[in-house]
């Protein structure tokens, strides 16, 4: 069949030129049958093909169809069948049969039961996608996971992300918040894939939420929406502009002092690109957003309280234990029961009206705080000695020059004693006192810390009340020669 220019030269030839059919064909080298043809077709026409029977894939149809059958169930994703491994298991069973014809009718087969996607229309204040990422960035020179939090307004693509240590409820939660907080609206409807965070059982159609998702849910007054178990491109707004995220603003790995200064530094990239990124009509994210923006839903008076309260058991050690964690508490609480107020990114410990808070830490590491033991190291000099470095981290100065140079010019065991004795003021008279009389004692350069005698007595009552009886009697001040006196009577 020739093409539509040699068509196109036939036709010009004989009906604009005037040559003969045999002309023509001698010229261009074809048949006469042929310009014969294409002077009566504009346009060259395939003839329609008889298909050809396939009696070998009729054969082993049946093998290949039981044998998707019976593996379905011993497949993953990344284990899957293929029509090479189909094909050397019908060779293993006698089948003579080419791989060619095995892959054609998988191939085949895969694509009458592939799902079709359908474009999808996102109205104007209508709809977010919201989902978790794990992400790495550097701290203090230290590379740590940790997870990305992104919520994606649909209709502008309007971005909001933040880092946290943890991807759990508390997390999940506080990163709601703040997105609501950025977007200064909160849209019609969020979706979501099934993450245990929000989601406590499925029972599909529907889901049995958690309580304090729900709680949340209440609060801000959106409805939640959820993806089909196992199938994240129903949001797949959030899962590609997850991977996006970290290709275009996490890439080199993000360095800051902690993780909060770098989601500030996210953010800004993120808002950045959305004031110079367009669209195919020429709008940039922001200007959609200034459009979707007054259509989202108002913040409602109060703000949601994204912490979680767990009641817990304080240890004999006075240790208190959550999510694999240790953290210490004052040692008067030890044996007691605290509520934990958790927070994604500190914990608050309330027993009996005392509040303490807590930097939270990872899974199986320890927040210890050694100066919630002063009133059990001033008794232990030894212990004192061995938690030193830790235990004057969290006194600061001048605690650690004053320890320091006890070391020097006394040695460790008695810095250990003295450091006790300094403790125990600490723990009664409190750390300010303590603190100026080391300062006072390192400027005057004392080394026996003549300076610090003061600190380290008994602080006496500035007034002693006298019973009205005894107000009348006046004591005179004794002299020490009377003594000497009563002493010599004695001797006779």
């Amino acid at each position: 069949m020739l093409g539509m220019d040699r068509v196109h030269v036939i036709r010009h030839k004989v009906l604009v030129e005037g040559l003969s059919q045999r002309q023509v064909a001698d010229q261009l080298q074809v048949s006469r049958n042929t310009v014969k043809k294409y002077i009566r077709e504009s346009s060259p026409k395939r003839k329609a093909s008889v298909r050809r029977g396939r009696p070998k894939l009729a054969e082993v149809r049946p093998r290949i169809d039981q044998l998707l059958d019976e593996w379905k169930t011993r497949t993953t994703k990344k284990q899957r069948i293929t029509g090479s491994r189909l094909h050397a298991e019908l060779l293993k069973e006698g089948f003579d049969v080419g791989i060619t014809t095995v892959r054609t009718y998988y191939a085949e087969l895969r694509r009458q039961t592939a799902e079709v996607f359908v474009p999808l229309v996102h109205r104007i204040g209508d709809e977010g996608q919201v989902d978790f990422f794990e992400v790495t960035v550097e701290i203090d020179g230290e590379r740590k996971k940790c997870w990305m939090f992104l919520m994606r307004l649909m209709y502008s693509g309007r971005d909001f992300a933040w880092l946290y240590d943890h991807g759990d409820t508390v997390s999940f939660l506080d990163g709601h918040i703040r997105a609501f907080c950025h977007f200064d609206g909160i849209p019609g409807r969020l979706i979501y894939d099934n993450l245990s965070a929000a989601v406590k059982r499925v029972i599909f159609p529907g889901r049995e939420l958690t309580d304090r998702f729900k709680a949340l849910v209440s609060h801000y007054l959106f409805e939640p929406c959820f993806a089909r178990p196992a199938t994240g491109h129903d949001k797949g707004g959030v899962e590609s502009r997850g991977k996006a995220v970290r290709y275009q603003h996490l890439v080199p790995i993000p360095r800051g002092k902690n993780l909060e200064a770098i989601s500030d530094q996210l953010m800004d990239g993120l808002d950045l690109q959305a004031s110079t990124r367009r669209n195919r009509d020429g709008e940039t994210v922001m200007q959609r957003f200034a459009q979707e923006q007054p259509k989202l839903r108002p913040l409602p008076e109060g703000v949601f309280e994204p912490r979680q309260a767990v009641l817990l058991d304080i240890n004999r050690k006075s240790l208190v234990t959550y999510d694999s964690a240790v953290y210490s508490l004052p040692s008067h609480w030890a044996g007691l029961s605290v509520t934990a107020y958790v927070g994604p990114i500190d914990i608050r410990f309330v027993c009996r009206d005392e509040i303490r808070e807590r930097v939270r830490v990872r899974r199986r590491k320890k927040n210890i705080v050694y100066t919630d033991y002063l009133a059990e190291l001033h008794k232990k000099p030894q212990a004192v000695r061995q938690v030193a470095p830790e235990l004057l981290a969290s006194l600061g100065e001048p605690f650690a020059d004053l320890y320091q140079l006890l070391e020097k010019s006394h040695g460790g065991k008695q810095a250990g004693r003295t450091l006790a004795k300094l403790l125990k003021a600490v723990h009664e008279q409190g750390k300010q006192p303590v603190a100026v009389a080391i300062r006072q004692a390192l400027l005057h350069g004392e080394k026996q810390l003549l300076h610090l005698a003061t600190v380290l007595r008994e602080p006496l009552p500035e007034e002693i009340e006298v019973p009205a009886p005894l107000t009348e009697y006046v004591i005179e001040s004794a002299c020490a020669a009377d003594y000497n006196v009563l002493l010599a009577e004695g001797n006779q």
